[in-house]
């Protein structure tokens, strides 16, 4: 496998960076000026980066023709406040649409078709199609130069968040899912998050793995195991007790398959191995483990 090492400042540089570095959430901004007009753009240079206070950053780029800067940076220097409206599939079409560079005081929720609400906290209009609304008060930008496609930092303090009673499963629980989040890849790609891609990692918080340098070696090597799967068997604080591997060696399922391989050792480490991938696939990590050391 060859690696092609790229500098920045180049075409295939950027379009590269912007491919890799993803799915970046959508900051879909809502900002007013002095005068009270409304301006609506999405950005996809947007993320959190504090929880308490609650601070986002997006961040709007320079235009790459002339360098010029955009009407949301130019807002929010005016009257430091904006919305951060979350995109999800309902309005994807509408999100693009308002990333048009209209001129100066056109109102992008009217050529998109998106409905103005008012905030509670601040100036800028809410988007009542999205699921999720952050109301903002601008605690500082950062400039990263003035060429073209430089990047101005907002770092935006949530005061208030509005959230649609969709997000809630029937107990009243958050569910992923149902935020039917969209996010941006490279060039015109986005992504959507449903529940047929959606899956769980467990946090190494509680516990203090193992790690995968403590695996014995056979099952470090393996050839059927993944990287993804020695992770899982790593995140575990110790190997299951001879005890519990006894249990499952009595089911018939186990039985037979080491009967059929009595005296050929290497066949039976691979179904073997097999068998505990498909468990981890599952999640199930406690089982795969105790068919590892069978």
């Amino acid at each position: 496998m060859n690696i092609k090492t790229i500098e920045p400042n180049s075409t295939l540089f950027d379009n590269i960076f912007k491919h890799a570095v993803a799915p970046r959430p959508i900051c879909f901004a809502s900002t007013i000026d002095n005068a009270g007009n409304v301006n609506l753009s999405p950005f996809s240079y947007f993320n959190i980066v504090s929880q308490q206070p609650a601070i986002c950053v997006f961040s709007p780029l320079r235009r790459m023709r002339d360098g010029s800067t955009k009407h949301t940076l130019e807002n929010i220097k005016e009257v430091p406040e904006v919305v951060i409206n979350i995109v999800n599939f309902n309005i994807v079409q509408q999100q693009s649409l308002a990333s048009t560079e209209y001129e100066k005081g056109v109102d992008e929720f009217v050529k998109s078709g998106l409905t103005p609400i008012p905030s509670l906290m601040v100036k800028p209009p809410r988007v009542a199609e999205s699921t999720v609304q952050l109301e903002c008060k601008v605690r500082e930008i950062i400039s990263f130069g003035d060429n073209p496609g430089a990047g101005n930092m907002v770092l935006a303090e949530v005061m208030l968040m509005h959230v649609k009673d969709t997000i809630f499963d029937d107990d009243g629980n958050v569910n992923q899912a149902k935020f039917d989040l969209v996010a941006r890849l490279g060039a015109n790609w986005y992504c959507r998050v449903s529940a047929d891609s959606l899956f769980e990692v467990t946090k190494p918080l509680k516990n203090r793995g193992m790690g995968v340098d403590q695996l014995p070696k056979e099952i470090r090597l393996s050839s059927i195991l993944t990287g993804n799967h020695l992770g899982q068997l790593g995140n575990v604080e110790q190997m299951p007790d001879e005890l519990a591997v006894d249990a499952l060696r009595q089911e018939e399922e186990i039985r037979d398959l080491m009967n059929t391989f009595i005296g050929d050792k290497t066949s039976l480490q691979i179904h073997l191995h097999k068998k505990a991938a498909e468990f981890l696939d599952k999640g199930d990590t406690e089982t795969a483990w105790k068919i590892l050391l069978l």
